[in-house]
């Protein structure tokens, strides 16, 4: 207990992102230790050590978005993962972060795409998106990031929660209720393939919705986080790929980050990304020329210079 206080003190002393003898501190908030964000984030805070002299970065466990972007507002961390939406919702003062809007974030860096994947069993006769009107649709917990991003493809369609049976379920929990007929179709929101699918389509022929193209193009027009993608055919058994749209993990800094430090930051990292890429798979789609897709707030400005160099 003692050796926890006396750690507690040494971090508030030292500061999140202060120098001290000319020691860099800075904190990463990462997610879980089971989930992409954590190993990625160790990977980065490597990189970051051995390429900036009296760099001392460290990447901590997390819950993950909405907590980091908490953490980075309160000065507990000075660089976080995150998604782009939620991130995009915490500096407008908008759905989860209604009231509570966050002014001291900043962006370095959009890096591989989350997709919002819509799953129904090939049996259900469900075609399109349009044809959820009236059936059971899993959009995502409560509050969560995947239920803002069902509402909002929903929205595109015209279809509202008053024309579909709606039900707030985690992944999981929808994963468990497609596969017993307790719903007809599921939103979810993470990189494919994802386990959750991967665990339906090994006992059931699955279907992807697709987002055709001119709703996705209507959808990022509204919201600029938005990114188009297509999934892979055979990626759940499918013999056809589908038009998808994506949200981005991204990187984002607190303001206590100066320019001058983001564009090292930043120069370090896309200098080395084949070091993030051995971290996870999912890190294999990072690249400098996609860097600045689906930024949805404004750049720290020395990162923004790496990047037109």
């Amino acid at each position: 207990m003692l050796s926890v206080m006396l750690v507690t003190i040494i971090a508030l002393v030292a500061g999140c992102g202060s120098s001290d003898g000319g020691k860099k501190f800075l904190n990463i908030a990462t997610g879980g230790t089971a989930g992409t964000y954590y190993p990625i984030g160790g990977a980065m805070s490597e990189i970051l050590n051995n390429e900036i002299k009296g760099m001392n970065a460290s990447a901590q466990s997390t819950g993950a978005t909405v907590a980091n972007i908490n953490m980075l507002k309160e000065g507990q961390v000075d660089l976080a993962i995150v998604q782009n939406d939620i991130t995009y919702y915490a500096a407008n003062g908008t759905e989860m972060f209604e009231g509570k809007k966050v002014e001291n974030i900043k962006g370095i860096a959009t890096l591989y795409p989350e997709t919002c994947q819509i799953v129904t069993l090939d049996g259900k006769g469900i075609k399109t998106i349009a044809d959820l009107k009236g059936k059971r649709v899993a959009v995502g917990a409560m509050g969560s990031g995947a239920e803002a991003n069902a509402r909002q493809i929903l929205a595109a369609y015209g279809i509202t929660y008053d024309d579909i049976d709606e039900q707030f379920l985690s992944f999981s929990e929808a994963a468990s209720a497609l596969k017993d007929g307790n719903v007809d179709a599921a939103f979810l929101t993470a990189g494919y393939p994802t386990a959750a699918v991967q665990d339906i389509a090994s006992q059931n022929k699955v279907r992807l919705l697709p987002v055709e193209a001119a709703k996705a193009d209507a959808l990022i027009a509204k919201y600029p986080f938005y990114t188009k993608v297509t999934i892979p055919a055979g990626t759940y058994g499918m013999t056809e790929p589908v038009e998808a749209i994506s949200v981005m993990a991204m990187l984002v800094c607190s303001d206590k980050v100066d320019d001058a430090l983001g564009y090292e930051i930043t120069k370090a990292l896309f200098t080395h990304l084949d070091r993030i890429q051995a971290a996870h798979a999912a890190a294999k789609a990072i690249t400098k020329e996609g860097a600045v897709k689906g930024m949805p707030i404004p750049m720290n400005a020395g990162a923004e210079k790496f990047f037109k160099e």
